[in-house]
């Protein structure tokens, strides 16, 4: 596959970052790639774990200077100040891009910020393990996986086509919305099953410690799911819910309200009203599937991505 971008400059390397490293090394996206992270420690990691070719700098500014393409890989509320490192080095026509689960609030915060010329292509790849750090990285993360382009309004064409051919590029299927839109339906799919995996845990936690009830040694399937959702970065979930706050709110508070609904069907003895919400819900989680395996169909990953060409990866910091 020949390369989509020329120098490419990305900016954070933990799991989704060094993911990405990965798979444009693999897939042969970029005809060169640099690479920084604000710690020292990580970077140190980088030379010694060797991505493919990529070259190793010590800051964000040295990383974007020249590139076509940067992409920003680092926590939703960090992204301003990543932007206004950087701006003064970005050249005309370059993309700029991050990896965000929050798009309304860093359009807005980083539209400001950069020159004029540069095209700003937020994105936001549907991807993701409960590992983090540097050795966390897969090449095959995105494959099979939406990315979400969120361009603000009047952003150039060929920019967002760019962008869309560099996800395509690493298997990913590719969706453009804007920004509130975005912003409105990851609420819902995302960072409220988020937070209620970590208030479910929590819960669990109080229980256990309140009446000494073997609650984790007995800890079934579905309940070890939500403790695998749980175990994701805090500090990263705590900017996300923070920066969508809004959309965030009106779900949880519709959630609560159906949760209050079950109580009082159950405190009621209203079997009817149980089965009826089962039945729902059981059917829509069949379409949803059903959904996501005939849009896998069409488009498969041309070529194979090895996962184990790097070294094996473990739970980062």
């Amino acid at each position: 596959m020949s390369p989509v971008i020329g120098r490419l400059a990305i900016i954070g390397q933990g799991l989704i970052g060094s993911s990405i490293t990965r798979a444009v090394y693999e897939r042969k996206l970029a005809r060169e790639t640099v690479i920084t992270d604000a710690d020292p420690k990580v970077r140190k990691r980088l030379l010694e774990l060797g991505l493919g070719e990529a070259r190793v700098v010590d800051t964000a500014s040295e990383a974007a200077d020249g590139a076509d393409m940067v992409i920003g890989c680092v926590p939703v509320r960090a992204y301003g100040e990543v932007v206004s490192e950087i701006a003064s080095v970005l050249k005309p026509g370059a993309i700029l891009s991050d990896v965000g689960s929050v798009k309304q609030g860093i359009v807005e915060e980083c539209l400001p910020l950069i020159p004029d010329g540069v095209h700003f292509v937020p994105a936001h790849p549907l991807a993701g393990t409960e590992f983090s750090g540097p050795d966390a990285g897969l090449p095959r993360l995105f494959a099979d996986r939406w990315c979400i382009l969120t361009p603000p309004e009047g952003v150039d064409q060929t920019a967002i086509k760019t962008a869309s051919k560099f996800w395509e590029g690493m298997g990913s299927k590719v969706e453009v919305m804007s920004p509130a839109r975005h912003d409105t339906a990851l609420a819902i799919t995302s960072h409220l099953p988020h937070l209620a995996a970590f208030s479910i845990f929590h819960t669990a936690l109080a229980q256990e410690e309140a009446d000494h009830s073997p609650v984790i040694q007995f800890s079934a399937g579905a309940f070890k799911d939500f403790t695998r959702i749980a175990s994701s970065n805090p500090v990263m979930w705590r900017d996300i819910f923070l920066m969508n706050r809004e959309p965030v709110l009106k779900a949880l508070r519709n959630f609560i309200a159906d949760m209050e609904a079950c109580a009082r069907a159950i405190e009621a003895g209203d079997g009817d009203t149980l089965e009826n919400l089962f039945s729902v819900s059981r059917s829509t989680r069949r379409k949803v599937i059903e959904k996501e395996h005939i849009s896998q169909q069409p488009k498969k990953p041309k070529g194979e991505l090895k996962d184990t060409l790097f070294r094996p990866y473990s739970q980062g910091d």
